[in-house]
């Protein structure tokens, strides 16, 4: 139990740094933003209780706002996140469900299931934190397009951490 928290701890600290230190700096020809701090959440153990999670999405979103001087928008995103990860779990469960001490993770699932759950998941976030950003009527397919793009890039860096980083 004591050895699973601090692993927590642990990513936690190292996706916050690795956001804020260097995805932060990444902006691809003003569309492409990667958020790979979700993938703490993403991660999370299936039995985790919905108030756990959404306490640990405050804590993730905060420290990413306190870091970029964005009030709130990244805390309110990945709340959102974390408010719809037990429906999207819910959605893509097969008929059995999830295995007891099983995580979200294509070792268990493969990766056709970790990428709809991932996709699914990043896109509602960077929905809601790209429409506080800069929502403006005029500007609503610019938003779209960023989102979208933005919700491929990030995917596809959470999908290949998968193969590389988190193999367990």
């Amino acid at each position: 139990m004591i050895k699973s928290f601090i692993k927590y701890i642990f990513q936690f600290l190292i996706l916050v740094l690795l956001q804020v230190l260097v995805f932060n700096n990444i902006e691809l020809w003003g569309y492409l933003n990667p958020y790979i701090y979700v993938l703490f959440l993403l991660l999370l153990p299936f039995e985790t209780p919905r108030w756990l999670l959404l306490f640990n999405a405050f804590l993730l979103g905060l420290t990413v706002d306190i870091f970029s001087e964005t009030p709130g928008m990244h805390t309110s995103a990945t709340l959102l996140l974390a408010f719809l990860r037990p429906a999207v779990l819910t959605m893509y469960a097969s008929r059995d469900g999830y295995e007891t001490g099983s995580l979200p993770r294509v070792h268990y699932y493969g990766t056709v299931w970790f990428v709809k759950y991932t996709i699914t998941l990043v896109f509602a976030h960077h929905f809601l934190l790209f429409m506080v950003e800069i929502f403006r009527i005029q500007d609503v397919f610019h938003i779209l397009f960023r989102i979208i793009l933005s919700t491929i890039f990030t995917s596809l860096i959470i999908v290949a951490s998968q193969f590389f980083v988190f193999k367990d």
